[in-house]
């Protein structure tokens, strides 16, 4: 996660939403949890040393995510899933790669709502490994719950499942990826953006992004989740929390004129620290903010933008 903090001196009311999310009481409908729990374990683990980007761990975790898209039947957004690209960050050069895997849809095949998470992290600092846990390895295993939802679910919508690279050096993934010829921008619907979403002590799930499109925030505010967690609106500028709107990949998308949402959590004592570990995640909470955006993502596939 690469957030900056604005605080907005104007507070106003956010909305907190209970009740029973609007899926099947048989949660196999929507995914397997005992491969998500594994893959973000998997992820974070030091063998992937914290998967800093242009690194062995990065490419080690761009193999790892390849194969699970192989193996989830999820196509190559064209020729490879691979998509190279190159930046520069405090004088420094970088090659970095976006991973980009295909759902066709059932229905509007030619417009597409892109699902992502950055796979990088901090890497290796004065010799202790930032394994980066919730921040993102949590993002980067829920991409693989969706494409295992759309193997019995196919969305109406195509949908590009996007494993960004370089965001915490400057959302450069996604910036490549909007700025690119690979897909006409007019063409996307959403963003769908999670990044940090496997831990809250008060189990607050926030849904960034709903100020900017009504559609969006209709669909929030009437959303009815499990009593597990709380799906709230905030962080958007309006509440005098931190502002994060640009604090993550779906801000490239934002500047494009792109509907977003960003999925997260608050900050916690093991932001970008080397304690980011699997251990410290939530696996209840986890499991439940996943099922809360697969749904979520439910009604924005059967909604018009």
């Amino acid at each position: 996660m690469f957030r900056k903090t604005f605080l907005i001196p104007f507070f106003c009311c956010f909305y907190i939403i209970n009740g029973f999310a609007q899926v099947s009481n048989n949660d196999t409908l929507l995914y397997d949890e005992a491969p998500l729990l594994r893959h973000i374990k998997t992820l974070s683990s030091d063998a992937f040393e914290g998967r800093r980007t242009d690194t062995k761990g990065a490419l080690k975790a761009r193999k790892y995510i390849i194969n699970q898209f192989h193996s989830l039947k999820v196509l190559p957004f064209g020729n490879m899933y691979e998509q190279p690209f190159s930046f520069i960050n405090r004088r420094k050069q970088y090659h970095a790669t976006n991973i980009l895997g295909l759902i066709k849809g059932a229905e509007f095949s030619k417009k597409y709502i892109v699902i992502s998470a950055h796979y990088d992290h901090e890497g290796i600092k004065q010799g202790e490994i930032y394994n980066g846990a919730d921040d993102n390895a949590s993002g980067i295993s829920a991409l693989f719950a969706f494409a295992e939802y759309f193997k019995k679910n196919p969305p109406k919508h195509s949908v590009i499942l996007a494993a960004f690279d370089g965001e915490e050096l400057g959302l450069q993934g996604s910036k490549h990826f909007v700025n690119s010829a690979v897909i006409s921008i007019k063409n996307i619907v959403a963003n769908l953006n999670m990044d940090m979403i496997s831990r809250s002590t008060k189990n607050e799930l926030f849904a960034v992004g709903t100020p900017h499109n009504k559609r969006l925030k209709y669909i929030i505010k009437h959303f009815e989740c499990s009593n597990k967690i709380k799906l709230k609106i905030g962080h958007d500028g309006y509440d005098g929390l931190d502002n994060w709107t640009y604090s993550s990949d779906h801000a490239n998308f934002h500047k494009k004129g792109i509907p977003f949402l960003y999925f997260g959590v608050e900050d916690h004592k093991d932001y970008h620290e080397p304690t980011d570990d699997y251990e410290n995640i939530d696996p209840e909470f986890y499991v439940e903010a996943v099922k809360t955006i697969i749904s979520v993502f439910q009604k924005i596939d059967s909604s018009k933008i």
